[in-house]
């Protein structure tokens, strides 16, 4: 009976993808029933979570259908999602980005106002990188690489502290000043989502996105911080097809450069 924000955001996603699986199949008609179903929840959607006072979608609704006002980073993985309408995007990015939420070092579960909030709490306001980075890929697909560079910045600065430089799965929610984040004791580490928020978020900085139906990488609005002038992408790959990439940070700008290519595979970067 109770509605989670995010769900309904993947629940919109795999409509979508579905439906390009479907048209790829020559299912026309499901294709089109799923894009409509995909329609209608977003609509039902935005105007069911939707919490004017938060500026931000409610955390859930509960089991009589009424929203729950607590501010969380669930809405990081709505951005993700893309069930956000543009018109909200901004909102909920700042809304994301502000004190209560993004901590310095990433963005917490639970914001400092609500009354669950705890910094060293499991889910209640302590620092996931994974969750974090989910946001980043979120908040980059909407168009704002100024917070993407300010969540790397954060869980890059971040990592220097952690054993052998490795992303745990958690760690405390305490706000970034002059110590070390404060470490979660009993973390994961390794742990695999938490390792792959490296590549998540340089795919969140470099605006990567890839069509693999038309064999075509693409690199939206790419940045990358102050903390590296160069980086070296190898075998990036879209099936059994390989492209290495150069990446070098200028003082406005980033150069990207196709260094090797095996296959039909073609770059495209838009700025």
């Amino acid at each position: 009976p109770i509605a989670l924000c995010e769900v309904q955001g993947y629940v919109y996603s795999a409509k979508l993808h579905l439906s390009r699986l479907a048209e790829a199949l020559g299912e026309v008609p499901i294709a089109a029933t799923l894009r409509g179903e995909a329609g209608e929840l977003r609509e039902r959607f935005d105007r069911d979570f939707w919490v004017p006072k938060l500026k931000t979608y409610a955390l859930a609704l509960d089991g009589r259908k009424k929203p729950c006002r607590v501010l969380a980073s669930n809405s990081g993985h709505l951005l993700y999602s893309g069930i956000v309408k543009p018109e909200r995007a901004r909102a909920c990015a700042t809304t994301l980005m502000s004190e209560s939420l993004f901590s310095g070092w990433g963005i917490r579960t639970l914001g400092t106002d609500e009354k669950r909030y705890n910094p060293i709490s499991y889910h209640n306001g302590s620092v996931w990188p994974h969750d974090s980075t989910i946001a980043a890929i979120g908040l980059s697909k909407y168009g704002f690489p100024n917070a993407v560079e300010r969540i790397f910045q954060g869980l890059f600065r971040a990592s220097v502290f952690m054993e052998h430089t490795r992303m745990p799965e958690v760690f405390c929610g305490f706000p970034r000043g002059s110590e070390p984040p404060t470490l979660y004791p009993v973390a994961c580490a390794p742990q695999s989502w938490a390792a792959a928020s490296v590549f998540g978020l340089l795919r969140a900085l470099l605006g990567i996105e890839v069509d693999a139906m038309e064999k075509k990488v693409r690199c939206v609005r790419p940045r990358l911080p102050e903390c590296i002038h160069e980086l070296r992408i190898d075998g990036l790959g879209v099936g059994p097809d390989r492209i290495d990439l150069g990446i070098i940070r200028h003082r406005e700008d980033v150069s990207i450069r196709l260094l090797d290519r095996r296959g039909d595979l073609t770059l495209a970067v838009e700025k």
